[in-house]
Parts: structure tokens; C-alpha cells; sequence
């Protein structure tokens, strides 16, 4: 009798801790998702600290990447894992460069031009320690809205201390009036709005004299310019060594890490000269990954920072940066 008791009694503490559990379970809150913690990611490359800040991430169209059927970017993205539905996933990433002597800005990212996805490098730049006015360079990739509308808000330079390089050819060519009646007429109105936008972003760089242009051959505090044209007519990119690594900053010569490794002949709508880019593309594909130079990029999921690999010379892999702090 002692023993059947003995069990009811246990019976009944199992059920009223199942029942507890039960009650507990449902009235868990439903948390919102919250917003990410602040993206900035700082490497150690020899005596040069590179800070990649996110400025925000945001989908692309399948239809954008030429040459390759939708089906096959289909394919591509289920291969990685990536969201289909939503499309092409691509980050905007800047670099900030503390050389010892210098604190170089390496892009700007989007600030409000691109929409409510972008517009946090400044935010992650001052999580990370440090304040706009120590900025005294910026070297841009080129000119396009996604790296260069960062650098001003309303006609306010966001590093007032800061001098702006970029290529003469990529200056000429978006700065220079005559351009626009060069084009063909159904390019006419998309190239002015970029411009516009370009114009508002440089203007008070312009107006202090903050704002020069480089060519090949030149070194800018410490920085090797290299001519990697195609995505537009004075796209550069831009080499730092420090002790035994060399870091290079790719800027738009890749803007997929699935898409253009998976096939690097997939030239992107936004292409100036998609036939120039292409062959950019793979020449520096085979540059990086033979060399092994540290990549940094844009377009790459942030941190954007690893290393190009490549088996056969013929295809491409990207390998990010193992995670250290």
C-alpha cells in the first residue's frame, strides 16, 4: 500500500512539473528581432590595424548579373546556403586604416543615397574608438554613390580634417559636364542622378581644396595605386605592406561572393565597361590567389576581409578571415 502511494504521489509531482514546464513554455515572450550589434572588425595586418566597418546590407536582383540565367543563380545560391527568395545578398563595407601616422579611410559607404538599409559606417566607426576628425585621408575606389556619399551629409564635410584622393580618369568622368551628351540617350537620366549625388558628397572637400586627384605611379601615405578599370573608367584599387602581408583593397571588382567566384566571367548591370570588368576581374582573381595577398572588399560579407583561393587557376573560391580577438 506504502508503495502505491509512494508512486501516486510521484505520478502527481511529475505531472505538476510537466504541467509548470508547459505553462512556463507558453508564456515565453516573443522577442522582436533586435537591431545587430555594431559592425566593426579589426585586423592586425604587421604594425597597420585595418578596421572594417559595415555600413549595411541589401539584396540584389538576379536579373542584375549578365550573362548567366536566373535558373543558374538559383542554383548557385542554394549551393551557399543563401536566402533564394530574397535574391543576391551584398554588404557595403569601408576600411579604416590606422597606419601609426595616419588614419586613412578606405570608401565611405552609402550614407542616405542607397536607402534606409545603409548609413552606419560612422555609427561602427565611433563604436570602435575612434572620432571622424582623426581622418586625414580618404582614397576612394572610385566615385559610385556606395562609396563615396558617406564621406558628406547636407553639404557638410563628416570628416572635416580629412583630404579625398581619387583617380583623375574617375573624376573626369563623372565630374566632367560634357560626359552625359556622350552616352546614349536611355543612359542619359540614370547617369545624372548618380552624378548629382557624387557632386553633393564632394562639394565640401572641393570647396576647402580637400579634394585631389592621383594617377598611376603615384603612392599616397603609403598606399600603391593599382588600375583596376571596367567597373567604371577610373576604378583603383589600393595596396598596403606591413611587415610580411600585403593587403589589398579591391573595391567593385567583385560584388557577389557566390555569384562572380562561382563564375568571375558574370559581368553586373552596374558595369560601365562590362567586357573591361570581366577581364579585371579574372586577371586580379589570378593575381590574389596565386600571391595570396589579404583581400579587403566592399561587396564581400563583412567583414570583407580574406583571401582568394584557387585550385585550378581556372576557378575561384573566397575564404574569409578566420574570426580573432
Amino acid at each position: 500500500m506504502k508503495t502505491s502511494i509512494l508512486a501516486i504521489t510521484t505520478s502527481i509531482a511529475l505531472f505538476s512539473s510537466l504541467s509548470t514546464l508547459a505553462e512556463t513554455t507558453k508564456t515565453l515572450p516573443i522577442i522582436e528581432q533586435q537591431a545587430q550589434v555594431a559592425g566593426y572588425y579589426q585586423y592586425q595586418a604587421g604594425d597597420v590595424q585595418i578596421t572594417a566597418l559595415l555600413d549595411g546590407t541589401n539584396y540584389l536582383s538576379p536579373t542584375l548579373f549578365k550573362g548567366i540565367p536566373t535558373a543558374k543563380v538559383t542554383q548557385i545560391l542554394k549551393k551557399y546556403y543563401a536566402d533564394q527568395a530574397k535574391g543576391v545578398q551584398t554588404s557595403v563595407n569601408a576600411f579604416l586604416v590606422n597606419t601609426g601616422s595616419s588614419l586613412v579611410l578606405v570608401d565611405s559607404g552609402s550614407s542616405s543615397c542607397n536607402g534606409p538599409n545603409f548609413g552606419s559606417v560612422i555609427k561602427n566607426l565611433k563604436a570602435a574608438g575612434y572620432k571622424t576628425e582623426q581622418v586625414d585621408t580618404i582614397l576612394l575606389t572610385h566615385l559610385h554613390p556606395d562609396h563615396v556619399c558617406g564621406i558628406s551629409d547636407k553639404g557638410v564635410a563628416n570628416f572635416p580634417n580629412a583630404t579625398v584622393y581619387v583617380a583623375d580618369a574617375e573624376a573626369n568622368y563623372w565630374l566632367n559636364p560634357k560626359q552625359v551628351a556622350k552616352l546614349p540617350q536611355d543612359k542619359q537620366a540614370r547617369f545624372k542622378q548618380t552624378v548629382e549625388k557624387i557632386q553633393q558628397a564632394v562639394h565640401p572637400y572641393q570647396a576647402k581644396k580637400h579634394f585631389k586627384t592621383f594617377k598611376l605611379g603615384d603612392k599616397i601615405k603609403g598606399f600603391d595605386v593599382i588600375s583596376t578599370a571596367g567597373h567604371t573608367p577610373g576604378h583603383f584599387s589600393f595596396a598596403f605592406k606591413s611587415g610580411n602581408e600585403e593587403i589589398v583593397f579591391v573595391g567593385d571588382i567583385v560584388h557577389s561572393h557566390s555569384i562572380q567566384f562561382d563564375q568571375p566571367e558574370t559581368a553586373i548591370d552596374f558595369d560601365t565597361d562590362p567586357k573591361k570588368a570581366v577581364q579585371t576581374r579574372l586577371a586580379q582573381f589570378a593575381r590574389l590567389a596565386k600571391q595570396g595577398q589579404t583581400v579587403a572588399a566592399p561587396h564581400l560579407p563583412f567583414p570583407g576581409i580574406g583571401h582568394i583561393y584557387s585550385k585550378d587557376g581556372k576557378s575561384y573560391q573566397w575564404i574569409p578571415v578566420h574570426f580573432k580577438d
